[in-house]
């Protein structure tokens, strides 16, 4: 499998972690202590760490620290845009997608040279 590929699929995956330990707590913890909710969070972002710091090394090996980076930030939003959408029930706003018109520009000059 391709190291880009492997890469992708591991950062997505944490992504999905890493979305609901830092946002889930609004919905269903929202009534609970600050703390709750972080002991709460601290067990999710484990599983976020397991993958990411892999995702990480094995996209070290043919990416550059910046192409890393934001390859991060674009599987950020694209993870975090269904779950605000979908789970946590905002609405749909057209800054969407001028947030991933701007990650897309910042892809291109990453990855150009």
């Amino acid at each position: 499998m391709p190291v880009l590929l492997k890469t992708v699929g591991l950062l997505l995956l944490s992504n999905v972690f890493m979305t609901f330990a830092w946002y889930a707590h609004l919905k269903h913890l929202n009534t609970r202590a600050w703390y709750a909710a972080a002991l709460a969070s601290w067990g999710i972002a484990l599983f976020e760490y397991l993958l990411q710091v892999p995702a990480n090394r094995i996209g070290f090996t043919s990416l550059t620290l910046p192409q890393l980076k934001i390859l991060q930030e674009v599987i950020t939003l694209a993870v975090f845009a269904p779950f605000s959408l979908w789970y946590m029930g905002q609405p749909l706003k057209l800054d969407f997608l001028w947030a991933g018109c701007c990650l897309l520009g910042a892809v291109y000059f990453i990855f150009r040279s």
